[in-house]
């Protein structure tokens, strides 16, 4: 008959063996749970914290280059009227609208009109600066190829254009293109280029929204690439 300790002799690799199967089950879990542990500590910082702009309430700020380097900071246009236009090379309802910028620009820029033509092209200046050159527009573009003012806008599509009166407050947001020298929208930048900064009546212009059918064009609005 066997002594009680030869009885033992078999348990130990079967303890073993249980050991074994634990450790694969639980090992590819253990390296999930600290990947996706890593993930959330180094996950860049995004523009969640800003809310999506709203009519009468300031524009977000941002500083983007042009096509020469240069920094230009929306904060630092404050006392201007500011139209922001969110656009690509590649967006054909972007094409079609360029030329009613420019028209825009060369009517109203001596009166203190700033036009922005921010890009979200990745190749950036490579892309853009021949594009303005082919279509002979001499309002400045920005170049944002990580699309930083997507994030702070929430923006969904390109073109996307904002409107922005003296004091930093949003007038008007337009989502898709539009002919902006149409009368009906001179007239909303004319309106607020001779309100004074303290007048409370450039917020009420908020209300003549420049999107009327008349004034709007019939190119498709373009999800970013």
């Amino acid at each position: 008959m066997p002594h009680a300790s030869e009885k033992l002799v078999p348990a130990a690799p079967a303890r073993w063996r249980q050991w074994g199967m634990t450790l694969l089950w639980t090992t590819p879990v253990l390296f999930l749970i600290l990947a996706l542990l890593y993930g959330v500590l180094t996950r860049p910082p995004t523009d969640s914290d800003h809310s999506a702009p709203r009519l009468g309430q300031p524009l977000a700020d941002f500083t983007l280059p042009d096509l020469q380097g240069r920094l230009v900071q929306l904060a630092a246009l404050r006392g201007k009227v500011v139209f922001i236009n969110v656009w690509a090379t590649w967006c054909p309802p972007c094409i079609e609208e360029m030329p009613t910028m420019q028209r825009l620009y060369e009517r109203l820029h001596s009166r203190g009109l700033e036009v922005l033509a921010i890009s979200i092209d990745a190749l950036g200046a490579q892309v853009v600066a021949p594009f303005m050159q082919q279509y002979q527009l001499t309002f400045p573009a920005l170049l944002d190829p990580q699309d930083r003012t997507p994030h702070l806008y929430h923006i969904k599509g390109v073109p996307e254009s904002f409107i922005v009166d003296k004091r930093g407050l949003l007038v008007d947001k337009v989502i898709g293109p539009c002919d902006w020298s149409h009368p009906q929208i001179l007239a909303l930048f004319e309106r607020l280029l001779a309100a004074s900064v303290p007048d409370a009546e450039a917020r009420d212009h908020a209300s003549t929204a420049p999107t009327s059918t008349d004034a709007q064009l019939g190119a498709p609005y373009h999800e970013k690439e």
